[in-house]
């Protein structure tokens, strides 16, 4: 599985650009939420529910909308005895509360528009979601912490390079030089590396984590289509199931959509959906036995036709050739000259630089995402050899930078600096591919 402590990022009109650096710092933005969505209930245990007035509280509670942290509480408060009142129950639909809203109305809107009744009631069972970023680890952040009564003590965060997983904590709040008094912080609390584990992040070695105190937590950031909110929703999930799930999801609808899992999946405004599936669910029982037990599990639907996402890209293609040309004719080019503007004349030709030439043959880029052939035919005209360049590309930007629209866009971008000096640009090819060539020797 894919960083358990991923940092949302936004990216704007699929650049994935940062934040620019302020007195806040500099770091991704992270998107601001507006209201959870719940997996599941909270019921009254055995005991509690032998409790006439934890039943009352309870029951008065849930027909008021209030979240069940809030009903918790005032349990714990009337029966300080029952320590916990309540616990998780698994059922096929979603909750949703006025009291985790700040806006109340929201989760009667939620409810009106995508409610079902199945016989218990008006109920969420399904629900069309669009999100607000083409990275998944920012519309699906997640990692594995241990929470205390109010706060976390733990979590993972990979390392910079993403190689290592390290065990994180808060670091103690410094003092004065007398030693009494606390040292006002800037911008909160710091972090630091766990010492008395080394540091890392092994669930395996882990005291906590074998005692089931620290697990694996994620939630979705979401928009619902028809709910107007500026801020997103959430809802989150324990799942490993439901959150490997969903990676796969979002990877081939990526793949098919030239990397975008943002907004609506094609030109019918075809959304994501959220629902629930029964599914039978393996785990490792105390005697250390596989056992298989059936559970609802959050399922990420795309209901979409793949044959028209992968005809949406011709289609585009084939839309803005259309549109310059019609461009030109109005602009004043007669009809009878249509064929001379699809055909300089050799005298225009011969005056053309190879980055000219290169850009006439090509059709127009879409969101400055190039295809490969774009980029290969491009190369061709600056006189590099196809292979070679591949070669360089390659080791510069990886072997995947080929299907990656940003790194297809990388790669158009290096070359259109060189546009006036291919001989200068294939130099520098054959001069890194040297350099390559010898280090592997050495």
């Amino acid at each position: 599985m894919a960083h358990p402590n991923a940092q949302p990022v936004i990216a704007v009109q699929g650049s994935g650009s940062m934040a620019a650096p302020t007195l806040l710092g500099q770091g991704p933005a992270r998107i601001s939420t507006g209201g959870k969505i719940r997996a599941g209930i909270k019921v009254l245990t055995k005991k509690a529910a032998g409790e006439p007035k934890a039943q009352a509280i309870y029951d008065q509670g849930v027909a008021a909308g209030q979240s069940f942290e809030q009903i918790e509480r005032a349990i714990a408060e009337a029966l300080p005895n029952l320590k916990t009142p309540l616990v998780p129950r698994n059922v096929p639909w979603f909750t949703v509360r006025a009291q985790d809203f700040p806006n109340p109305e929201i989760a009667r809107e939620i409810l009106d528009a995508y409610g079902e009744d199945r016989g218990e009631g008006r109920r969420l069972y399904r629900f069309p979601v669009v999100f607000p970023s083409d990275y998944w680890q920012t519309v699906m952040p997640h990692e594995l912490a241990a929470w205390g009564a109010h706060e976390k003590h733990y979590w993972s965060q990979y390392s910079a390079d993403g190689r290592v997983r390290h065990c994180m904590c808060h670091a103690p709040v410094p003092v004065d030089e007398t030693g009494r008094r606390a040292i006002r912080l800037f911008g909160g609390r710091k972090t630091m590396v766990r010492e008395d584990n080394g540091g890392l992040c092994e669930p395996e070695a882990c005291r906590e984590y074998q005692q089931r105190q620290c697990n694996l937590t994620g939630r979705f950031l979401f928009f619902i289509p028809g709910i107007r909110s500026i801020s997103a929703f959430e809802l989150h999930t324990n799942s490993f199931y439901a959150m490997n799930a969903a990676i796969q999801k979002f990877e081939t609808v990526g793949f098919l959509r030239g990397g975008r899992i943002s907004g609506f999946l094609d030109r019918q405004r075809t959304p994501f959906y959220l629902t629930k599936r029964l599914m039978e669910v393996a785990h490792i029982d105390e005697q250390g036995r596989a056992v298989r037990v059936p559970q609802w599990i959050i399922d990420l639907e795309a209901p979409v036709d793949v044959s028209a996402l992968l005809r949406d890209n011709e289609d585009t293609e084939t839309a803005l050739v259309q549109a310059q040309l019609a461009t030109q004719v109005l602009q004043g080019s007669p009809a009878a000259d249509r064929a001379e503007l699809l055909q300089p004349d050799a005298a225009d030709v011969e005056a053309m630089t190879a980055a000219d030439a290169a850009s006439a043959e090509e059709p127009p880029l879409r969101d400055g995402r190039p295809s490969f052939e774009q980029l290969i035919a491009r190369v061709q005209a600056y006189g590099i050899v196809p292979e070679q360049y591949q070669a360089y590309a390659d080791q510069r930007w990886g072997r995947g930078w080929k299907i990656n629209p940003n790194g297809r866009a990388r790669a158009w971008n290096e070359l259109e600096r060189y546009g006036n000096d291919p001989q200068g640009y294939l130099d520098k090819i054959a001069s890194e591919i040297q350099l390559a060539s010898r280090g592997r020797t050495a």
